[in-house]
């Protein structure tokens, strides 16, 4: 059931380790990180995502992941936690972008919009109202995604349709982890309008 006043659009979120920036500027693949399994799982059930991506070239990574997801869908991990079970039940290893972007091409028959989140400012930012208007009143499916690391690269943004505008708290700092960004990233634009 959809809430009242949230969006209507298939949304889907995935998390990039590569490529990605390092602190010094270089492309690089990050390794996955247990709580952004789980936390970001858990926010993408919570807010109806279709699929949680995990884009990583690595097979050794993939392989990992994968044995996490069976072990929380196992009679025992689903007996110790069955909403974690849940919650892992969205996720899924993918090489690149590009497989993420098939697969949900292949299932749903559209081609997803793409949206890129970064801590940067940038001058072709949309808002997180405008997005989120966008998404109600679109019928195709979205595809939003986090960068690990130092950020999303270049050719990454440049690809995507729409780069979001930086989160901003009440002062100038400006260093949340991605399973926190991700949470409030989504609340932004899939919760209730509770403010009305």
């Amino acid at each position: 059931m959809r809430l009242m006043g949230s969006p209507k659009a298939e949304v889907y979120i995935g998390l990039v380790h590569s490529p990605v920036y390092n602190k010094r500027g270089d492309e690089i693949t990050t390794t996955l990180t247990n709580m952004d399994l789980h936390d970001i799982a858990r926010v993408g059930r919570t807010y109806d995502v279709k699929k949680y991506y995990v884009i990583n070239p690595l097979k050794s990574q993939q392989r990992l992941l994968g044995r996490m997801k069976k072990y929380w869908s196992s009679e025992y991990g689903a007996e110790y936690n069955s909403t974690r079970r849940e919650a892992f039940d969205i996720l899924e290893a993918v090489s690149s972008l590009q497989e993420a972007i098939d697969d949900i091409r292949d299932s749903s028959e559209d081609k997803p919009q793409l949206a890129a989140t970064s801590a940067r400012d940038y001058s072709d930012t949309v808002s997180f109202r405008q997005f989120r208007e966008h998404i109600s009143e679109a019928v195709g499916p979205f595809l939003i995604i986090y960068g690990t690391g130092w950020g999303l690269t270049r050719e990454i943004l440049e690809a995507c349709d729409y780069l979001l505008e930086p989160l901003r708290g009440r002062g100038d700092y400006n260093h949340l982890s991605v399973r926190c960004a991700a949470a409030v990233i989504l609340d932004r634009l899939l919760a209730e309008e509770w403010w009305k």
